[in-house]
């Protein structure tokens, strides 16, 4: 006779704990939001440029200036986003920012002429400069301050995911010509609102601490959060900004890659971080969160190193192993810093904080690309050479930071039992 075999109903609730990383129903329904954002950027992010030319007829200077537009926003909006945060709550900004980007993505989709495209993406701009402070703000307030860097790794594995899923199927889709590309922009509308709609049902009000008169000079006066911060725009400058817009070039110009292989070694990253992002969030747990950042910055630094050995044979190959090494420098650095912020930050002030992360963010996306080409076209070693070195300094000072940081926020702490 067949014998039914019984789980303890002990067991079960354990395993569905450790499967759900001790996180809330709420905060998966976030992470579940974040992944349908992220689904509908990475789907048109890269045809971005490629619409604005071929789909609606504007030259690539107009097309870029565009593009342009919607980084200079974000820069623009992140520092005013600190204070509305603080004021309205993390909740209130992310589910505006979530309009503002369907509205400017959707405006995208109809624009017929370069004016109405650069009010579109100026609007698109603004939505993704308070997008991610509020954002990030938000998940910090409901997760449990021992759960913070977990939450903060399913939010990175969800991002990736939907880049990486929602890049395969917007080439798909723009391979309907312009009326892929306008379908394109407006699913990703679709994908922000359904993200809004998240918010508004499910995320309960959140009880706002008072305002705290001092708003940003308190946070300038920060030393250690400062310190940290400029250590943000280096590491964000090569971690991302190199990897996204100086070694494609060179691998097709300078290495002979091919741009189908070229797309794999970015797939090779994307597939990394999503892998070993929660690993190494669980690996961080009671570790010192400046030696994570520290290594962090010295796998970037020899990431730079081994593009520049892609030039002398074995090009594809090298290129991966540097991607893969990025993207475990990327996941090492991310578990640490929002929740080391987030400990820094005082409590009516974690807005503003988190918005001038978002601020680092954006100035080292914008210097990557403007200084790393330049250095580019005088010379591979030079760019490469150049971002190894600004790595390694980041590396150096978050060595020299830790003293400066409070006891109680060196360590990632170890998750209570529940």
């Amino acid at each position: 006779m067949n014998q039914v075999v019984r789980v303890p109903a002990r067991g079960s609730r354990r395993l569905l704990r450790s499967a759900s990383l001790g996180l809330s129903r709420q905060i998966w329904l976030v992470e579940i939001g974040i992944f349908l954002n992220m689904l509908g950027y990475g789907a048109v992010l890269p045809f971005e440029i490629i619409y604005l030319h071929d789909g609606r007829g504007f030259s690539l200077t107009v097309a870029g200036l565009i593009i342009g537009v919607v980084t200079g926003a974000a820069i623009v909006v992140a520092p005013l986003a600190g204070p509305l945060i603080d004021r309205f709550g993390a909740r209130t900004l992310t589910a505006g920012a979530g309009v503002a980007l369907a509205a400017g993505y959707a405006g995208l989709a109809f624009a017929h002429v370069p004016a109405e495209a650069f009010a579109a993406a100026a609007l698109a701009g603004a939505g993704n400069g308070a997008m991610n402070p509020s954002q990030s703000t938000l998940v910090a307030a409901l997760s449990a301050a021992d759960l913070r860097h977990r939450a903060t790794a399913v939010s990175r594995v969800a991002g990736n995911a939907g880049i990486g899923i929602g890049g395969a199927l917007g080439g798909l889709i723009a391979a309907y010509g312009l009326n892929g590309f306008i379908a394109l922009f407006l699913a990703n509308s679709v994908t922000y609102l359904l993200f809004v709609g998240v918010l508004l049902l499910v995320v309960r009000r959140i009880a706002r601490p008072a305002p705290i008169a001092a708003g940003y000079r308190a946070v300038v006066r920060d030393r250690p959060f400062v310190r940290l911060a400029l250590i943000h725009v280096a590491v964000i400058a090569v971690g991302w900004g190199v990897f996204t817009w100086l070694v494609p070039p060179f691998a097709r110009n300078d290495a002979g890659v091919s741009t189908r292989l070229i797309g794999l070694i970015l797939l090779a990253n994307a597939a990394t971080v999503t892998l070993a992002q929660i690993p190494i969030a669980r690996l961080a747990e009671g570790r010192r969160r400046i030696v994570m950042i520290t290594l962090a910055s010295a796998l970037l630094a020899g990431a730079c190193l081994l593009v520049l050995v892609a030039g002398a044979g074995a090009a594809f190959a090298v290129l991966v192993m540097a991607s893969i090494t990025v993207a475990v420098g990327e996941c090492l650095y991310t578990t640490v810093l929002t929740p080391l912020v987030v400990d820094l930050a005082p409590a009516g002030l974690r807005g503003r904080y988190l918005a001038s992360l978002g601020f680092a963010w954006w100035i080292g996306l914008t210097l990557a690309p403007t200084f790393g080409a330049l250095l580019l076209s005088i010379s591979p070693a030079a760019a490469f050479i150049s971002a190894a070195a600004l790595a390694a300094v980041a590396a150096v000072s978050a060595l020299r930071l830790e003293r400066q940081l409070p006891d109680a926020a060196r360590r990632t702490p170890r998750p209570a039992r529940r």
